[in-house]
């Protein structure tokens, strides 16, 4: 475990960790995201009740302490939502379990710029890797992480999808 400083992940915006005191500000923000849950084969339609289990959801032999469920705030407003999970499936490895972007501020940059800066911190504290899941047939998520120098693994099945697992190298 690295201990991640959640402060240090990105410069521009506020970071704080989120709870379920927040599951209805995290809702209003990934409503608003239709394409996402077209292809979400698991979170349709979304709730309230699903945002609250999911800030509780860890990986197989991860607790909530190695789990960093945090928003980054413009003033007082939420812009993106992160969850990101501390050494999986390796040590070096970090995992993010979600990423999503208020859908104003996508478009211009800002969620490359994310990123980008989140992946130079965990560089920075010795992490090797960052891994996730794509929705195979989400043409946007897609383009994102490719776009943000992620490459595909393998294809995972999952129920009537399928996962994609990418990796970025950061060393």
């Amino acid at each position: 475990m690295k201990n991640i400083d959640i402060t240090k992940l990105i410069s521009k915006y506020f970071v704080r960790r989120l709870t379920e005191a927040d599951a209805e500000i995290i809702y209003d923000l990934c409503v608003l995201n239709t394409q996402f849950y077209k292809y979400s084969w698991n979170i349709t339609p979304l709730t309230i009740e699903l945002i609250k289990e999911d800030l509780k959801a860890t990986p197989p032999g991860k607790s909530l302490s190695e789990k960093y469920y945090v928003g980054f705030f413009d003033g007082e407003k939420l812009i993106a939502v992160l969850d990101l999970i501390d050494g999986y499936p390796d040590d070096d490895v970090a995992y993010i379990g979600f990423f999503m972007l208020a859908k104003e501020y996508q478009g211009n940059g800002i969620g490359s710029a994310l990123i980008t800066e989140l992946c130079d911190y965990l560089k920075s504290i010795d992490f090797k890797k960052i891994r996730l899941g794509i929705d195979k047939l989400n043409p946007q998520s897609n383009h994102f992480w490719k776009k943000n120098g992620f490459t595909v693994l393998k294809e995972v099945a999952k129920e009537d999808n399928i996962l994609l697992l990418a990796e970025r190298i950061l060393s």
